[in-house]
């Protein structure tokens, strides 16, 4: 964290007390500070004891008595933006670009990474508003302040509590450690759900978000790895240079992309919710309402596990996911044989908070030499790093 320059952003939480420890920590560490305050903030923690802390004048208003506070050079300046505590407030108005603070002004205008550590009861943090606004946060690229898995009972990610200043650090530490582990390798990734058209408005496709495959796609890549992520329909992006984005939208279209791909590369990640069956016929118009019943013939899209795991060398690893329902092992097990995979990633929708459309996901790892590692509900972030580790053991 050595003359890394990291603008605090604090919001009117209890949880505010903990960002002069927080500060203290990344003057320790080596870091420049900048601490902004929402209005609210002041009245929980003195902009004295922050300035104080951080050798620098603390700022809560974009224009004061003090003069002009320039959010666009503070955005330019900074090297991280980290807002600990984010209160539900702050986390719906950064969600929808409503800019009535300096914290605000500060996020709009920054190109820097943006990390946010939520702080609020465990009610408003699970409320279905909330979890939007993380979501939209994740997807615009920004980054959830993990609280420690260890320190709560629920398992449940973040659960509302603010992340202790050491992890904080620790996480942004992580974040600017340069990773070199896979420097020279390229890697195929596939995420997201296939949409098998009906006719020119329908389809048939599923729940996947491609949360799992982007995050997976982000560790690689920041671990220095070449990434060619095979994408199905979803609203997420991604800045990294390591990454080569390809999307597409059917299960032919990313049959043909991977098949194309898997060759020049060092192994692939399958983790992809393709379709398993397509109609047989897209019709041209769309088909009109007529009668009770309306009977679709399916056929199978083509595996492209099966395909890649038949054509994979012994210098490449093939990696798979497998989402259960029921006797989840032993389908997993087989899916592992069937598809000569290295190993494969087991989620089952009988654990909440794992699965499609959620930002966390709790996973069992089963290798071909029958090792076997189960691991507790985590951000989907935090799993990508648990799954690379996997991967780093076998490449």
């Amino acid at each position: 964290m050595k003359d890394k320059k990291i603008i605090l952003a604090i919001c009117g939480s209890i949880a505010a007390y903990k960002s002069a420890f927080l500060t203290r920590l990344l003057i320790k560490s080596g870091a420049e500070v900048q601490v902004l305050m929402t209005e609210a903030a002041t009245g929980f923690i003195s902009p004295l004891t922050l300035s104080t802390l951080s050798n620098r004048a603390v700022f809560s208003e974009v224009s004061s008595e003090a003069g002009w506070n320039n959010h666009v050079e503070l955005g330019l300046w900074a090297d991280a933006m980290v807002i600990a505590p984010t209160t539900a407030t702050t986390l719906g108005k950064l969600a929808n670009g409503i800019c009535d603070s300096i914290v605000a002004a500060v996020y709009l205008s920054a190109r820097c990474p943006v990390f946010f550590a939520p702080a609020m009861d465990l009610d408003m943090w699970q409320h279905p508003a909330t979890q939007v606004n993380v979501d939209r946060l994740l997807n615009y690229g920004n980054y959830l302040i993990d609280v420690e898995y260890g320190e709560l009972a629920s398992g449940l990610v973040g659960a509302g509590r603010m992340a202790e200043p050491e992890s904080i650090v620790r996480q942004l530490s992580d974040f600017f450690q340069p990773k070199t582990t896979l420097s020279g390798q390229k890697v195929l990734i596939t995420a997201g759900p296939t949409h098998e058209a009906i006719d020119p408005v329908r389809f048939i496709g599923n729940r996947s978000t491609g949360k799992m495959g982007f995050a997976l796609a982000e560790e690689l890549a920041n671990r220095g790895a070449i990434v060619e992520l095979v994408c199905g329909p979803t609203n997420l992006a991604t800045t990294h240079a390591n990454i080569q984005l390809h999307r597409v939208e059917s299960a032919e279209q990313m049959f043909q992309a991977a098949t194309q791909l898997f060759p020049a590369t060092n192994g692939a990640i399958l983790a992809a919710a393709v379709a398993d069956y397509r109609p047989e016929v897209k019709a041209d118009q769309k088909i009109k309402k007529s009668g009770e019943n309306l009977s679709l013939k399916l056929v199978r899209t083509k595996d492209i596990a099966v395909h890649l795991g038949q054509q994979k060398r012994d210098d490449q690893f093939l990696v798979g996911f497998a989402l259960e329902t029921n006797d989840e092992i032993v389908n997993a097990k087989s899916k592992l044989a069937r598809k000569n995979f290295d190993f494969i990633v087991l989620n089952s929708l009988q654990d909440k908070g794992a699965g499609f459309a959620h930002n966390t996901n709790k996973i069992t790892i089963l290798h071909k030499d029958e090792r076997q590692l189960n691991f507790e509900l985590k951000s989907k972030k935090a799993v990508a790093i648990d799954i690379v580790d996997q991967l780093i053991d076998i490449a």
